[in-house]
């Protein structure tokens, strides 16, 4: 079965919410920003992605010393949202918090891109990973991704899984074709409707940002069996890697980071870079963050113009490995 079969239609659900800083006491090189920042996030709230940029938007608005709106525009895996921010005006007011799915994925699994992952945005700042976990329904007898395997073997076309990212999307198929399984694939808007429906055992599994499944897992709603990294998180070290568990190869790792528009000024840039990496890379913000499931860390926007690069080859690969066509 094509694993991309039945992928949601474009369709947008905004959320705003506004998070206001005390004003700076310091002089600044310029008077950015002297209105709102909109961050425009490409998925639901309470999503992986949407949890931990409150957190860093909140203290973020304290350094610059302004207001932020968080904006969430789900939908079509994310392009709603990344092709609002492609055609916005590049004065830094309007900003794009993203991951994998918009900036690495996407050109491989849509046809009618509506946007140029690198052509049309400004790298600001990675701000870290989301590792992923495989989860699923409690009902199901498997403690292992051994066990689950052996049963979908049993029952072929029986086992189904939830997507809610282009992430979920490949994780399920790369599962699928390393471990020689008929999944049917069943696709979400967002993760936290997908999760809604593993945990009432409507779907049977469900690979998932940390984030947005650790709660649930912590609940018993949801059994995690195994990470999708190559290496352990440390944030979970007890759950074994897909590797370790027998699917031999398996590594993929969702990113953080902020863009703006094409043509974003050099100097806004610096400001925005500036300000996330101080607040990233404070211990007690890394600390709330891995409480919620991502690891943080940042860098320079070169480095983070480089990473998109090379992350665009590593997803090619990824999808063509899973057998995935465009739609």
């Amino acid at each position: 079965m094509n694993a991309m079969q039945g992928i949601w239609a474009a369709g947008a659900i905004a959320l705003a919410v506004t998070i206001t800083g005390a004003a700076p006491t310091t002089a600044q090189t310029s008077n950015y920003p002297s209105k709102t920042i909109t961050l425009v996030l490409p998925f639901a709230a309470g999503s992986g992605t949407d949890t931990t940029t409150r957190l860093i938007a909140k203290e973020l608005a304290v350094g610059l010393g302004g207001n932020i709106v968080i904006e969430n525009k789900p939908g079509a895996n994310g392009s709603i949202a990344a092709s609002y921010v492609a055609r916005a005006t590049p004065d830094g007011y309007t900003l794009f918090v993203t991951t994998n799915t918009t900036h690495s994925a996407n050109p491989f699994l849509l046809k009618n891109m509506t946007y140029d992952p690198i052509k049309d945005f400004t790298p600001i700042a990675r701000t870290g990973d989301l590792p992923f976990m495989l989860v699923i329904n409690p009902e199901i007898p498997a403690n292992s991704v051994a066990e689950l395997i052996a049963l979908a073997k049993k029952s072929p076309g029986k086992f189904s899984y939830a997507s809610g990212s282009s992430s979920a999307i490949v994780s399920g198929a790369t599962f699928a074709h390393l471990a020689g399984l008929d999944l049917l694939h069943v696709p979400y808007k967002s993760s936290p409707p997908a999760l809604t429906d593993v945990i009432a055992g409507r779907v049977s599994m469900m690979f998932v940002d940390v984030p947005t499944g650790l709660p649930h897992v912590n609940a018993k709603a949801l059994k995690a069996l195994a990470v999708t990294t190559m290496n352990r998180s440390a944030l979970q070290p007890e759950l074994p890697t897909m590797d370790e568990a027998g699917v031999k190869g398996f590594d993929i790792t969702s990113w953080q980071g902020y863009l703006g528009p094409a043509g974003l000024p050099r100097d806004i840039v610096t400001k925005l870079n500036a300000e996330i990496r101080k607040v990233v890379e404070r211990p007690d913000i890394k600390k709330q963050l891995a409480d919620r499931g991502m690891e943080a860390f940042s860098g320079t926007p070169e480095s983070f113009a480089a990473f998109l690069k090379e992350q665009l080859v590593l997803w090619e690969k990824l999808i063509a490995n899973a057998g995935i066509e465009k739609q």
